[in-house]
């Protein structure tokens, strides 16, 4: 077999799908994807997952080491993401990005690529009875980081009510809001 070019002309974009836990990013991010016509879902906590010592996940009392690895699956989620969308499919990367420093992570490492960010902005409420109802139980009630969200990154991005929304009606409002087309 021969070796064939893996990349494109044009490369796709990228859809940067964030939101507290609970506000439905991995759920819509694969709903979104699937609705593409060539999209790869790259879910973020799956790669911190990856590490199998050593890891260590964010916590509401400060963690240089969990710090330090935020940054790192950013930097892997940005690695398959231009990868992906360089070879033609539109990344959908689904995490939690709070501050201002983790978005410009993002930024700088898909420089050169449409890079499109969504916040699902149910509300603090609504995402704290989305964790008590899922199976993926959390040891910690993030729904503060709400706050801390709209405060820090407020003026970025689209942001996305979905309270109200199914996650069909949510995958139609982030194609609405991004021009992105639907598969």
């Amino acid at each position: 077999m021969e070796r064939v070019p893996v990349n494109r002309t044009e490369a796709a974009g990228v859809v940067l799908l964030s939101g507290v836990p609970g506000s439905g990013k991995t759920t819509v991010a694969a709903a979104l994807a699937a609705r593409l016509p060539a999209a790869a879902h790259i879910e973020v906590d799956a790669l911190q997952g990856m590490i199998v010592s050593g890891g260590r996940w964010p916590a509401p009392e400060p963690d240089e080491e969990a710090d330090r690895q935020i940054f790192l699956r950013a930097r892997n989620a940005c690695l398959l993401a231009g990868s992906f969308a360089r070879a033609g499919f539109t990344a959908v990367v689904d995490d939690v990005v709070v501050r201002r420093s983790h978005l410009a992570c993002y930024r700088e490492a898909l420089a050169g690529l449409t890079v499109r960010t969504v916040f699902l902005a149910p509300g603090p409420e609504v995402a704290r009875r989305r964790n008590l109802a899922r199976d993926k139980r959390l040891a910690t009630d993030w729904s503060f980081l709400d706050g801390a969200m709209r405060a820090e990154l407020g003026g970025e991005g689209r942001w996305l009510d979905s309270a109200e929304l199914s996650v069909p009606e949510t995958v139609d409002a982030i194609l609405s809001l991004t021009g992105l087309h639907r598969g």
